[in-house]
C-alpha cells in the first residue's frame, strides 16, 4: 500500500459501486467537510458513489437528492435517513433505525462493491451490526474511517458516573463491530486514535494511518486582510484567532483562562473566535465563560460562523492561532492555520501533536499546563522574527498534505478491499466445489443429495431465524445506548431552554 502511486486514481475503481454512510454530510465540521472531499473527488474520477447520511433539522448544506426511486439509468446522489438531533449539535442526528436491504435497494437496486463508512456512529454501528449477521457470501468488504472520538465527547460532556458508563458503551460496541472480518480497513488519523483502538484489541493489520489534506489555494498567507485587521484591532494588537465550533468538549473553558491569564500579564491583544452553535443557549454560555473580556472590553470577538474566501481571510490575516480542544481526532482546522502561515499553540493531546511541530512550526504543551500554554503564546506574541520563521515552517509543512493524494490512498485502499473479496468468493467456491467432489468420491451419490437438500432446508431456516434474532437484540443493544444518550441530551435542551427562559425574565435583559 505505501508503494501504490497515490498521485493518480486507480482505473479499477471507475464505475464501482460505492455506498458510502456518513453521520454528517455538509460543512458541519472538520469530519464532513473531510467526507464531501472524498465523495467529490472519486465521482470526478468515475467511481459509482451513493451517500447515505442522516436528515438536519438546521442545514447550511442542502444537497440535490433524488426521492424517486432509482431506476438502472437513475440513482440518488444522497439517501436521507431520519433521526432526533442531537441538542449540542443539531446538525448531528442520532438515526432511527434502518434497515441495510432498503439502503442498498434505494441506492443501486442490488448490493454494492463496497460500503465505506465515515465516523461511523449511530448510522455506521447499524450498518457493521447488520452486516456481522450475514452469511459470507452475502458479506459487503466495509472500509472505516475513525475521525471522531465518541467516548471522549462522552467523558467531557456527560456527569459521573453517566461518563464512566458512556464510555464502557461506546467501547464495548466498538471494539465488537470493528473485530468482525466483514471489516478489513479501519483508517485512523493520528497515534492517539491508534492507540484507543488498539485499547479496544482491534486487531493491528487492519489499522491504517490516513491523515487530512488542506487546499492551499484556498488558506493561502496571501489572504492576508490590512481591513479585517484594522477592523478587529484597530490599535495594533496582536491578533489570536480561534476556529472552532462553539461547544463544551472543544476546549473554551480553557481557551477562557488563557484569555485572562493574558490580561493579566499585560498583553495588548484581540482574540478573534470563529464559529458557532446551532443551539443559541449553548452559545450564549460559551461566550458567558469569557465574562467582562467579551461583554465589556471587547478583548474578545465572536465572527460567528465563516466558510470559504471568508474563513481563509480570517485566519491569514491573525498573528497566532490557539487550539484548546483535546478531544480532536486530527484537528483540521490546525493545518488550515498552518496553510494560512499562521504558527499555532496548541495543547499537545489529540490530532494535533502529530500535525504541529514543537518548536518548528508552533508549540505544544501539556494539555494541563495552562502556565505553558501562556508562556508560549507570550514568547510568540513578543517575537515578531519568530513568529515569521514559524510562519514559513508552518506553510511549507502544509503544502506537503494535498487532498488528492489522501483522497488517491483510499480509492486504491477500496481497489484492493474489493479485489481481495472478489478473490476469497472465488475461493470459497473452488472450497466446496472440492467438498462435493470429495463426498462423490467417497460414495455418496446423487441418491443422497436430495435427503440431504430436504434435511439442510428447516436447518437453513434455523439459521435464518437465529441470525435475525441476533440482528433484534444487537439492535435493541444499540438502539438502547442511544436512548440513554438521548434521553440525557434532551434533558440538558430542556436545562437549557429554562435558564434562557429565566434569563430573559431579568431585570435588563429585555423581560417584562
Amino acid at each position: 500500500m505505501d508503494s501504490a502511486p497515490f498521485s493518480t486514481f486507480p482505473d479499477a475503481l471507475r464505475g464501482k459501486r460505492i455506498l458510502l454512510c456518513t453521520e454528517s454530510f455538509g460543512p458541519v465540521n472538520g469530519v464532513s467537510r473531510t467526507t464531501m472531499m472524498l465523495v467529490n473527488h472519486l465521482r470526478a474520477n468515475g467511481a459509482n458513489v451513493v451517500v447515505v447520511a442522516p436528515h438536519t433539522a438546521e442545514s447550511t448544506f442542502v444537497p440535490k437528492e433524488l426521492v424517486a426511486a432509482p431506476s438502472s439509468a437513475q440513482k440518488p446522489e444522497i439517501i436521507r435517513i431520519h433521526g432526533y438531533p442531537l441538542p449540542y449539535n443539531p446538525e448531528l442526528s442520532i438515526v432511527y433505525p434502518a434497515r441495510l436491504s432498503v439502503l442498498y435497494r434505494r441506492s443501486f437496486g442490488s448490493a454494492p462493491d463496497l460500503i465505506y463508512l465515515a465516523s461511523p456512529a449511530s448510522v455506521g454501528f447499524q450498518v457493521m451490526l447488520q452486516l456481522r449477521q450475514q452469511p459470507p457470501e452475502r458479506q459487503i468488504p466495509i472500509i472505516c474511517n475513525f475521525q471522531t472520538d465518541l467516548a471522549g465527547y462522552c467523558a467531557i460532556l456527560f456527569p459521573w458516573p453517566l461518563s464512566n458508563l458512556a464510555v464502557l458503551a461506546f467501547a464495548t460496541v466498538q471494539s465488537f463491530l470493528f473485530n468482525h472480518t466483514s471489516v478489513k480497513t479501519i483508517f485512523y488519523p493520528s497515534r492517539f486514535v491508534r492507540r484507543y483502538l488498539e485499547e479496544q484489541r482491534v486487531q493491528s493489520d487492519k489499522l491504517e494511518v490516513l491523515q487530512r489534506g488542506v487546499d492551499t489555494e484556498l488558506f493561502h498567507p496571501a489572504r492576508r486582510s490590512d481591513i479585517l485587521r484594522q477592523e478587529i484591532a484597530p490599535a495594533g494588537e496582536i491578533v489570536l484567532i480561534c476556529v472552532s465550533r462553539l461547544a463544551g468538549e472543544k476546549g473554551f473553558g480553557f481557551l477562557a483562562d488563557a484569555a485572562r491569564a493574558l490580561d493579566a500579564r499585560g498583553l495588548k491583544f484581540k482574540l478573534y473566535i470563529v464559529g458557532g452553535n446551532r443551539n443559541a443557549a449553548v452559545e450564549a454560555e460559551i461566550k458567558d465563560s469569557f465574562g467582562s473580556l467579551s461583554t465589556g472590553r471587547g478583548t474578545v470577538i465572536f465572527a460567528g460562523f465563516r466558510v470559504g474566501e471568508a474563513l481563509a481571510a480570517a485566519y491569514a490575516s491573525a498573528d497566532i492561532f490557539l487550539h484548546c480542544s483535546t478531544t480532536e481526532t486530527f484537528g483540521l482546522v490546525v493545518l488550515e492555520s498552518m496553510a494560512s502561515g499562521v504558527p499555532v499553540v496548541a495543547r499537545d493531546e489529540g490530532g494535533p501533536s502529530d500535525i504541529v511541530r514543537d518548536g518548528e512550526t508552533g508549540y505544544l504543551t501539556p494539555p494541563a499546563d495552562l502556565t505553558a500554554f501562556v508562556d508560549r503564546v507570550m514568547t510568540l506574541a513578543k517575537d515578531a522574527g519568530l513568529r515569521k520563521q514559524f510562519s514559513t515552517n508552518a506553510r511549507a509543512h502544509a503544502e506537503q498534505a494535498t487532498w488528492e493524494r489522501i483522497n488517491n490512498k483510499v480509492a486504491w485502499r477500496m481497489v484492493e478491499t474489493i479485489d481481495q473479496s472478489r478473490r476469497e468468493r472465488i475461493q470459497a467456491g473452488l472450497s466446496q466445489t472440492h467438498s462435493s467432489q470429495a463426498q462423490a468420491e467417497e460414495g455418496i451419490g446423487a441418491t443422497t443429495t436430495t435427503p440431504l437438500l430436504a434435511r439442510s432446508l428447516p436447518i437453513n431456516i434455523v439459521q435464518t431465524q437465529l441470525a435475525n434474532a441476533r440482528l433484534a437484540a444487537g439492535m435493541v443493544a444499540i438502539s438502547l445506548t442511544w436512548v440513554v444518550v438521548g434521553a440525557y441530551l434532551v434533558f440538558i435542551k430542556v436545562g437549557f431552554w429554562i435558564k434562557a427562559a429565566s434569563t430573559s425574565c431579568l431585570p435588563g435583559r429585555g423581560g417584562i
